[in-house]
């Protein structure tokens, strides 16, 4: 496969981002002009990372590019600070990440690069932080995606932490610190609890809406069951999307926590529900 490093300066998100972009390769006794101007048009993974990572995690931590190269996918892997890929408007002279993905990085990717901008060509995953960024779009942008991934993440309901966000109490853990701080900033982010509530990121309420809507992209939902983070909440989201209706596939993996090598194989699987019949790249021993 052919990557791309990509570094560019952002209206949305106000200064320079960085981008990695896997690109199908030239096939062995294929000839580059043959194969470069052949404008033929290739199927697009959106692939989002978790809470403090970057565009690099995927490439670094699985074999995002082999399982690509063999359904001759685009991969698209921007980075997105801790924004939840929300709009930050109050930050700096803001991060707006949530309108950076696309109006600027897909325009940018379908101007200049061989991907198709054919919703059915079009999928979105994400984990963790990620996944409910994946989530956001899919609901906010159903005409963009044909399919959505969420990997050790579902839509949560706000208001539980909303109540302990501003809590004097000392929290029991680190991980209910953190939840407690990034519970306020979202909610100091949006203008407090009425103003998150009607915002994309409030996927929890809109996804009573979201079962009524056709043409919605197909859903999926994974998480590890010993997913000390996510599995309560899964449980939790999965009799509620069941209640509302919610067309959507879940699975749960015995054994897996919030880790690598979850993702690592539900990416897989993931790839294969998109795109079960693609074609295998012809570079292969």
């Amino acid at each position: 496969m052919a990557l791309v490093h990509l570094n560019l300066n952002s209206k949305y998100l106000s200064g320079n981002t960085d981008v990695n972009i896997i690109l199908p390769d030239l096939p062995r006794g294929e000839e580059p002009k043959a194969f470069y101007g052949a404008e033929k048009k290739y199927p697009v993974l959106w692939l989002l990372h978790g809470t403090f990572g970057d565009y690099t995690d995927w490439l670094r931590k699985t074999n995002i590019e082999l399982y690509a190269e063999e359904k001759n996918l685009i991969v698209v892997m921007p980075s997105a600070q801790n924004t939840d890929y929300a709009n930050w408007p109050r930050f700096g002279t803001g991060y707006n990440m949530f309108d950076f993905l696309t109006d600027e990085l897909m325009p940018l990717l379908y101007g200049w690069f061989p991907a198709s901008d054919a919703r059915e060509d079009n999928f979105i995953a994400g984990l963790s932080m990620s996944g409910r960024g994946a989530i956001m779009y899919a609901y906010a942008y159903p005409e963009k995606f044909a399919a959505v991934y969420s990997m050790s993440c579902v839509p949560q309901d706000i208001r539980p932490a909303a109540e302990d966000a501003y809590s004097n109490t000392p929290a029991p853990n680190p991980w209910v610190a953190l939840d407690r701080e990034r519970a306020k900033a979202r909610l100091d982010n949006a203008g407090g609890l009425e103003g998150y509530l009607a915002s994309p990121q409030n996927t929890w309420d809109k996804t009573a809406e979201v079962a009524k809507r056709a043409g919605n992209p197909r859903m999926y939902f994974s998480c590890g069951t010993a997913d000390f983070v996510m599995y309560e909440h899964f449980k939790k989201f999965r009799a509620y999307a069941q209640e509302v209706g919610l067309d959507a596939e879940f699975t749960e993996v015995e054994g897996y926590d919030h880790e690598w090598r979850f993702w690592e194989k539900e990416i897989q699987n993931a790839i294969e529900t998109f795109l079960p019949g693609a074609e295998k790249a012809g570079n292969a021993f």
